[in-house]
């Protein structure tokens, strides 16, 4: 056994046990041993950095079915780049000053108002970024295809539709009608699907631009996917000379993602069914908790993703919900979970990252928690 120090201890580090799904805060997922492969050869051999972006983005397209499609470094700056893209179309003085363009140049980006949302950082704010203005359709409770289409104007390069268990889910159109009203007022869509696990519906619907993190359902390493419609992807790439400097992605990032993405397709891919499975007997041993209760719920955006909700009757255990999320991250294992809903006394457990013996230290903690003082 070796004698080196791993790297918790070299570097201080907490270990983690991520309950909480794929989350850019703890390093997002684990990818492949064969995507670890290909990101190492990568790092290892030098490259023609534009045949590489063309070769791979071709054969991602070909893999997916679309017309087109390039490596960026997340999704974030797929966003950014996206409506950059849509701003500066191939204008080559435009490309270089976009920070001084003039204002009649169009560069409004509609959004419904529940889709600007902060998903670790605010869309906004990645829209600015590209040069574009927000400007919100509707209501924080709903946006119809009539309200999305009101605010488009001549002053607008393009929709954003955001699809995101972030993103308000009731009363909000469609991406399909989203689509439907880009067709009719000649504008394109960009839809940010990030977290999304099909990797071509979005496409298939009408979007123009679809983008996707390769860390988070591909497992990939950090990196981001854009595809879409050949001339707007052509559009991104160009950014590589704009604002897409700022935001480049390694040799190593673009091949493991290639790869990444073409396991995702090929190989089978847990099912929410076999979610419930690994997490049943979590839930049994949760619910022998007084006060606590488990209980299985699917994912909110529709995906065949299962997890476990867990209540809590703060009344009976003496905790507000806040403070036991605060101290499963405080213990010598650091236990995060997804705590949107902790002003409700519920939190979820995501089981796509956590194996079944981390799901028997979770449940032994929350039994150590509850059965000693409050921290």
């Amino acid at each position: 056994m070796s004698s080196e120090p791993s790297l918790y201890e070299k570097y201080d580090l907490k270990q983690v046990i991520n309950a909480s799904g794929r989350m850019t805060a703890l390093g997002v997922s684990t990818p492949r041993e064969e995507v670890a492969a290909v990101v190492n050869t990568g790092l290892n051999h030098y490259f023609e950095m534009k045949d590489l972006v063309n070769k791979t983005g071709a054969y991602i397209a070909k893999l997916l079915n679309v017309e087109s499609a390039v490596v960026v470094s997340c999704a974030s700056a797929g966003i950014a780049q996206s409506v950059a893209a849509v701003i500066v179309k191939d204008d080559a003085w435009l490309l270089e000053n976009l920070h001084a363009a003039p204002l009649e140049i169009p560069h409004d980006i509609v959004l419904p108002k529940g889709h600007n949302v902060n998903y670790g950082a605010p869309v906004a704010t990645m829209v600015t970024m590209g040069g574009g203005k927000v400007v919100e359709a509707g209501y924080a409770n709903e946006c119809s295809a009539a309200q999305l289409a009101a605010c488009i104007t001549p002053r607008t390069a393009a929709i954003l539709y955001i699809k995101s268990h972030h993103s308000v889910q009731k009363s909000i159109l469609s991406v399909a009608e989203a689509a439907e009203v880009a067709r009719a007022h000649n504008v394109p869509l960009i839809v940010d699907a990030a977290a999304e696990e099909d990797l071509t519906c979005y496409y298939e619907t009408g979007a123009d631009l679809v983008i996707y993190s390769g860390a988070k359902a591909i497992e990939g390493p950090t990196s981001g996917l854009v595809l879409g419609k050949k001339h707007y992807v052509e559009w991104v790439k160009l950014q590589s000379g704009g604002i897409g400097r700022a935001m480049k992605v390694g040799k190593e990032g673009i091949l493991g993602l290639t790869q990444a993405i073409e396991s995702y397709i090929t190989l089978p891919k847990t099912t929410g069914q076999e979610m419930v499975d690994k997490m049943t007997p979590f839930i049994a041993s949760l619910n022998e908790i007084n006060g606590v209760t488990g209980r299985v719920v699917w994912d909110s955006a529709g995906r065949d993703i299962a997890r476990t909700e867990i209540t809590f009757d703060e009344a009976v255990l003496g905790w507000k919900t806040k403070a036991i999320v605060d101290a499963m991250k405080n213990g010598d294992i650091a236990i995060y979970f997804r705590g949107y809903r902790a002003n409700e006394g519920k939190i979820e457990v995501d089981v796509r990252s956590v194996t079944p013996p981390q799901l028997v230290i979770v449940a032994q903690r929350f039994k150590h928690l509850f059965s000693g003082d409050k921290a």
